[in-house]
């Protein structure tokens, strides 16, 4: 985290959210030292999904690829509020991305407003599809502390081989809203990221972006590794600099993840998912809920990440990590952000 956005972090510090925090890290901590899981306080951060439709074809992607098996809608806010109001001062940022383009949720900044009005660190992603001038202003006065806009290849013919149905001039031209009607607010918010996922198609481009991002104003330029589904026998969509890629070739020629999957993991401990429709999932990489640990709808948040599902699943993940699906094409404990 830079400066300038700690600085916007900060803002959001409070006891009990520090306390919350530090009893967190302490049991996890003290779970990796026993070897076995132990878990005190609420989670840090929480993301949540505005919804899951999306308007770009991204082949790696399963909202891109309208491949869900679970139900697909929108986020209704007045419940969002109602899950989150019983954590709100224990809880220290929400990011409002799962899965699907965030933007195509009509209300996505009442919520934002929310969790902002509760004094909480918010953030989201999105692909810059909808970031004409009206909504640029909305964004900027719901409280957004951070978006991150992703923008893979400088050309349309680049941009679209993984960006699919995606404009680059629209990107490009939503970027230039934001940035303009930040100056025009006099506004320090969001802290906009442009976020390239590097893949073979557009390493080549690195030096190029470097310089587009210089001419839009954004606050910061980040290069991400790609996420890879079907990565054992190679795609093209690995980059051919190890440097940019998640995956590494075995004694066998077949590709593994460069991560080695200890048992144990982080994300259990602080950042659970929370789908449109309520479910509560692991973390990012349970992308169709195929764990649910618990129903918004059913229980309240203390009862879902203090129970049984959830207690069970850590002591599996603290025990055999790799026999767990999702856990895969997990980053844990690899570098995402180059």
């Amino acid at each position: 985290m830079k400066i300038k956005e700690f600085k916007l972090f900060i803002k959001t510090f409070r006891l009990q959210r520090l306390w919350n925090a530090g009893k967190v890290f302490i049991s996890y901590y003290l779970s990796n030292f026993i070897k076995r899981p132990i878990h005190w306080g609420l989670p840090i951060a929480i993301a949540v999904e505005p919804t899951t439709a999306c308007n770009l074809r991204c082949p790696q992607c399963p909202s891109g690829l309208r491949s869900f098996n679970r139900p697909t809608g929108n986020l209704k806010i007045q419940e969002f509020k109602k899950w989150l109001e019983p954590i709100k001062n224990k809880v220290w940022a929400v990011t409002f991305y799962f899965q699907g383009e965030p933007f195509i949720h009509p209300d996505v900044e009442e919520g934002i407003s929310i969790a902002h009005k509760f004094g909480l660190y918010t953030m989201s992603s999105t692909n810059g599809h909808f970031l004409d001038k009206q909504r640029a202003e909305r964004i900027i006065q719901s409280g957004l502390d951070r978006l991150i806009i992703s923008l893979d290849g400088t050309t349309q013919d680049i941009y679209e081989i993984y960006r699919k149905e995606g404009n680059l001039d629209k990107v490009t031209a939503g970027i230039q809203n934001l940035v303009t009607m930040k100056r025009q607010l006099n506004s320090a918010t969001p802290y906009v990221i442009i976020q390239f996922i590097v893949m073979k198609s557009n390493e080549h481009q690195i030096s190029d972006l470097k310089k587009l991002a210089a001419s839009l104003g954004v606050d910061e330029l980040k290069l991400k590794t790609a996420q890879i589904y079907d990565f054992e026998n190679g795609s093209d969509f690995i980059p051919e600099s190890q440097v940019y890629s998640r995956y590494q070739k075995n004694e066998t020629g077949q590709f593994q993840i460069k991560n080695k999957l200890k048992n144990g993991c982080w994300k259990l401990w602080h950042a659970p998912v929370i789908t449109w429709d309520g479910q509560v999932v692991p973390c990012c990489f349970d992308k169709d809920a195929s764990h649910p640990l618990g129903s918004l709808k059913d229980d309240n948040f203390q009862t879902i990440w203090n129970g049984g599902a959830y207690k069970n699943f850590r002591k599996q993940i603290w025990s055999s990590r790799k026999s767990v699906d999702i856990c895969k094409n997990c980053t844990e404990g690899t570098r995402v952000w180059i």
